[in-house]
Protein backbone atom coordinates (compact mmCIF):
# COMPACT_ATOMS: atom_id res chain seq x y z
CA UNK A 1 0.00 0.00 0.00
CA UNK A 2 1.17 3.53 -1.24
CA UNK A 3 1.70 5.31 2.09
CA UNK A 4 1.91 8.55 0.24
CA UNK A 5 -1.12 9.52 -1.96
CA UNK A 6 -0.64 10.04 -5.66
CA UNK A 7 -0.99 13.27 -7.57
CA UNK A 8 -3.51 12.05 -9.96
CA UNK A 9 -3.74 16.26 -11.82
CA UNK A 10 -3.43 19.59 -10.96
CA UNK A 11 -6.79 19.97 -9.59
CA UNK A 12 -8.31 20.34 -5.81
CA UNK A 13 -8.89 16.73 -5.98
CA UNK A 14 -9.01 15.09 -2.51
CA UNK A 15 -6.24 13.00 -2.93
CA UNK A 16 -4.26 16.07 -4.29
CA UNK A 17 -5.15 18.09 -1.67
CA UNK A 18 -3.72 15.66 1.35
CA UNK A 19 -0.79 14.43 -1.11
CA UNK A 20 0.16 18.22 -1.09
CA UNK A 21 -0.61 19.20 2.95
CA UNK A 22 1.84 16.03 3.71
CA UNK A 23 4.61 17.51 1.18
CA UNK A 24 4.38 20.89 3.01
CA UNK A 25 3.51 19.99 6.36
CA UNK A 26 7.20 18.53 6.40
CA UNK A 27 8.70 21.33 6.88
CA UNK A 28 8.17 21.54 10.38
CA UNK A 29 11.24 18.65 9.71
CA UNK A 30 14.54 21.20 9.57
CA UNK A 31 16.52 20.02 6.11
CA UNK A 32 19.31 19.99 8.75
CA UNK A 33 18.09 17.45 10.80
CA UNK A 34 21.07 14.74 11.03
CA UNK A 35 19.64 10.82 10.14
CA UNK A 36 19.05 8.55 13.25
CA UNK A 37 22.27 6.36 14.05
CA UNK A 38 19.56 3.06 13.75
CA UNK A 39 18.71 1.60 10.44
CA UNK A 40 15.36 3.40 10.64
CA UNK A 41 15.14 5.96 8.71
CA UNK A 42 14.66 9.40 10.34
CA UNK A 43 11.46 11.63 9.70
CA UNK A 44 13.67 14.05 7.84
CA UNK A 45 14.66 10.35 5.33
CA UNK A 46 11.25 9.71 5.30
CA UNK A 47 9.54 12.93 4.17
CA UNK A 48 12.15 13.86 1.61
CA UNK A 49 11.67 10.15 0.26
CA UNK A 50 7.70 11.65 -0.03
CA UNK A 51 8.31 14.82 -1.30
CA UNK A 52 10.52 13.63 -4.34
CA UNK A 53 7.79 10.95 -4.98
CA UNK A 54 5.40 13.64 -4.92
CA UNK A 55 7.55 15.82 -7.22
CA UNK A 56 7.89 12.95 -9.56
CA UNK A 57 4.11 12.43 -9.99
CA UNK A 58 4.20 15.71 -10.46
CA UNK A 59 6.50 15.58 -13.40
CA UNK A 60 4.22 12.80 -14.95
CA UNK A 61 1.43 15.04 -14.91
CA UNK A 62 2.28 17.99 -16.14
CA UNK A 63 1.01 19.05 -19.64
CA UNK A 64 3.17 18.13 -21.74
CA UNK A 65 4.59 15.62 -19.32
CA UNK A 66 8.18 16.45 -18.01
CA UNK A 67 11.26 13.91 -17.43
CA UNK A 68 13.61 15.06 -14.94
CA UNK A 69 16.58 15.71 -17.44
CA UNK A 70 14.70 18.16 -19.28
CA UNK A 71 13.17 19.78 -15.36
CA UNK A 72 14.80 23.15 -15.35
CA UNK A 73 14.60 25.58 -12.51
CA UNK A 74 11.24 27.43 -14.24
CA UNK A 75 9.70 24.32 -14.00
CA UNK A 76 10.31 24.22 -10.25
CA UNK A 77 8.73 27.54 -9.75
CA UNK A 78 5.77 26.93 -11.10
CA UNK A 79 5.50 23.84 -9.07
CA UNK A 80 5.99 26.23 -6.13
CA UNK A 81 3.37 28.49 -7.61
CA UNK A 82 1.05 25.04 -7.65
CA UNK A 83 1.67 24.10 -4.58
CA UNK A 84 0.10 27.78 -3.26
CA UNK A 85 -3.50 26.58 -3.67
CA UNK A 86 -3.10 24.20 -0.80
CA UNK A 87 -1.78 26.90 1.69
CA UNK A 88 -2.61 28.13 5.15
CA UNK A 89 -0.89 30.82 5.64
CA UNK A 90 -3.01 33.89 5.38
CA UNK A 91 -0.66 36.50 3.08
CA UNK A 92 -2.21 40.53 3.43
CA UNK A 93 -2.28 42.53 0.51
CA UNK A 94 -1.46 45.97 0.64
CA UNK A 95 -4.71 47.93 0.83
CA UNK A 96 -6.16 45.17 3.95
CA UNK A 97 -6.34 46.80 7.18
CA UNK A 98 -4.54 44.20 8.57
CA UNK A 99 -1.24 44.25 6.17
CA UNK A 100 1.85 44.39 8.64
CA UNK A 101 -0.16 43.20 11.79
CA UNK A 102 1.63 39.88 12.98
CA UNK A 103 -1.92 39.40 14.82
CA UNK A 104 -5.39 40.55 12.84
CA UNK A 105 -8.22 41.32 15.15
CA UNK A 106 -10.41 39.83 12.59
CA UNK A 107 -10.82 38.11 9.84
CA UNK A 108 -9.73 38.98 6.06
CA UNK A 109 -10.82 37.94 2.37
CA UNK A 110 -6.81 38.22 1.62
CA UNK A 111 -5.17 34.72 -0.24
CA UNK A 112 -3.96 31.87 1.46
CA UNK A 113 0.08 30.91 0.87
CA UNK A 114 2.43 28.68 1.38
CA UNK A 115 4.92 29.88 4.34
CA UNK A 116 8.07 30.57 3.07
CA UNK A 117 10.03 28.55 5.87
CA UNK A 118 7.69 25.41 4.21
CA UNK A 119 8.96 26.62 0.77
CA UNK A 120 12.08 27.23 1.74
CA UNK A 121 12.12 23.52 3.83
CA UNK A 122 10.56 21.72 1.07
CA UNK A 123 13.46 22.97 -1.60
CA UNK A 124 16.10 21.79 0.51
CA UNK A 125 15.07 18.83 0.73
CA UNK A 126 14.38 18.08 -3.01
CA UNK A 127 17.43 19.35 -3.67
CA UNK A 128 19.24 16.78 -1.57
CA UNK A 129 17.09 14.05 -3.09
CA UNK A 130 18.25 15.04 -6.71
CA UNK A 131 21.73 14.46 -5.72
CA UNK A 132 21.11 11.66 -3.52
CA UNK A 133 19.17 9.93 -6.59
CA UNK A 134 22.14 9.86 -8.88
CA UNK A 135 21.56 13.11 -10.81
CA UNK A 136 24.48 15.52 -10.81
CA UNK A 137 24.60 18.90 -8.90
CA UNK A 138 25.42 21.06 -11.96
CA UNK A 139 22.39 20.33 -13.64
CA UNK A 140 20.08 20.53 -9.99
CA UNK A 141 16.94 22.72 -10.67
CA UNK A 142 16.38 23.15 -7.25
CA UNK A 143 19.61 25.08 -6.66
CA UNK A 144 18.82 27.05 -9.56
CA UNK A 145 19.42 31.18 -9.10
CA UNK A 146 15.88 31.46 -9.85
CA UNK A 147 14.29 29.35 -7.33
CA UNK A 148 16.91 31.28 -4.75
CA UNK A 149 15.37 34.78 -6.12
CA UNK A 150 12.02 33.58 -5.61
CA UNK A 151 12.41 32.33 -2.32
CA UNK A 152 13.74 35.45 -1.31
CA UNK A 153 11.15 37.52 -2.67
CA UNK A 154 8.31 35.12 -0.56
CA UNK A 155 10.14 35.61 2.53
CA UNK A 156 10.68 39.49 2.38
CA UNK A 157 7.13 39.76 0.75
CA UNK A 158 5.56 37.79 3.86
CA UNK A 159 7.56 38.99 6.02
CA UNK A 160 6.17 42.78 5.65
CA UNK A 161 2.72 41.28 4.79
CA UNK A 162 2.52 39.33 8.32
CA UNK A 163 4.78 41.83 9.63
CA UNK A 164 7.12 38.80 11.19
CA UNK A 165 10.39 39.00 10.85
CA UNK A 166 12.85 36.08 9.21
CA UNK A 167 16.29 37.51 9.86
CA UNK A 168 18.05 34.76 11.75
CA UNK A 169 18.76 36.41 15.48
CA UNK A 170 22.36 36.97 16.24
CA UNK A 171 23.27 34.27 19.20
CA UNK A 172 24.07 35.95 22.76
CA UNK A 173 27.03 36.00 24.08
CA UNK A 174 27.68 33.87 27.35
CA UNK A 175 28.63 35.86 30.82
CA UNK A 176 32.27 36.80 30.95
CA UNK A 177 34.48 34.82 33.72
CA UNK A 178 34.17 38.03 36.04
CA UNK A 179 30.50 38.41 35.55
CA UNK A 180 30.17 34.91 36.36
CA UNK A 181 32.49 34.96 39.42
CA UNK A 182 29.97 37.97 41.01
CA UNK A 183 26.98 35.91 40.24
CA UNK A 184 28.09 32.26 41.55
CA UNK A 185 26.19 31.37 44.73
CA UNK A 186 28.05 30.18 47.43
CA UNK A 187 27.38 26.69 48.30
CA UNK A 188 28.45 24.61 51.14
CA UNK A 189 30.71 21.97 49.47
CA UNK A 190 28.92 19.38 52.21
CA UNK A 191 25.40 20.71 50.76
CA UNK A 192 24.01 18.03 48.76
CA UNK A 193 21.32 18.90 46.03
CA UNK A 194 18.89 15.92 44.79
CA UNK A 195 19.76 14.34 41.29
CA UNK A 196 17.00 14.40 38.34
CA UNK A 197 15.97 11.15 37.23
CA UNK A 198 18.29 10.24 34.54
CA UNK A 199 21.38 12.53 35.55
CA UNK A 200 22.88 9.73 37.76
CA UNK A 201 26.20 8.88 36.76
Amino acid sequence: MDLYPEIESCNNSQNTHHAINSLVTGAAVSSSTSPSITSTPSRYENQKRRDWNTFSQYLKNHRPPLTLSRCSGAHVLEFLRYLDQFGKTKVHTQICPFYGHPNPPAPCPCPLRQAWGSLDALIGRLRAAYEENGWPPETNPFGARAVRLYLREVRDLQSKARGISYEKKKRKRGPTQEHQQLFTPNFSPFQAFPVPPGDHI
